[in-house]
């Protein structure tokens, strides 16, 4: 069985709109929750063997600060094909990993993150900023991953259910 993390970024900033969408910074509560997340990560036993980003600032920062507060060791991976993108991009980096990668983290964007759920799932899902859903792949091999495979969603954590302020 494979495990697959899929995290959308934490909230982020609007308050410089001389900057392009792709350069948007994590304002407060993104800079918050983050952290929060990867704790969460660490308390539920779920240190991701490895990390993919989109390369897009305010995801490229919530990947970090999961990966700082989970206790991640490895290097985070960013990847300009996560921004912007369809679920299939991540179907095609997912089949491409090595299989000593157990449980893999992705961070990406809405709608794709709540696609990428509804396709590996059958579940339709609400992903708001920091939503972090786990599930369960019923393969052993990453290239053994395809359309048709369907995984369990075990949880969807979002900051808002997890903490009270």
């Amino acid at each position: 069985m494979k495990i697959v993390l899929i995290l959308r970024h934490a909230k982020s900033s609007w308050n410089h709109p001389e900057l392009s969408d792709y350069d948007r910074p994590l304002n407060s509560r993104g800079k918050r929750d983050a952290p929060r997340m990867g704790k969460h990560l660490r308390q539920e036993g779920l240190i991701p063997d490895r990390i993919l980003t989109s390369s897009a600032k305010r995801a490229r920062k919530t990947a970090n600060k999961v990966a700082k507060s989970c206790g991640y060791t490895g290097k985070v991976k960013k990847l300009e094909a996560f921004y912007d993108t369809v679920p299939g991009v991540f179907f095609k980096t997912l089949q491409a990993l090595s299989d000593k990668y157990q449980r893999v983290m992705v961070v990406g964007h809405n709608p794709t993150m709540e696609q990428l759920v509804n396709h590996l799932t059958g579940e339709i899902e609400r992903m708001p900023t920091a939503a972090l859903a786990h599930i369960e792949l019923p393969i052993q091999q990453w290239d053994a991953l395809d359309l048709y495979t369907k995984g369990i969603l075990v949880n969807l954590w979002t900051p808002k259910t997890l903490f009270t302020d």
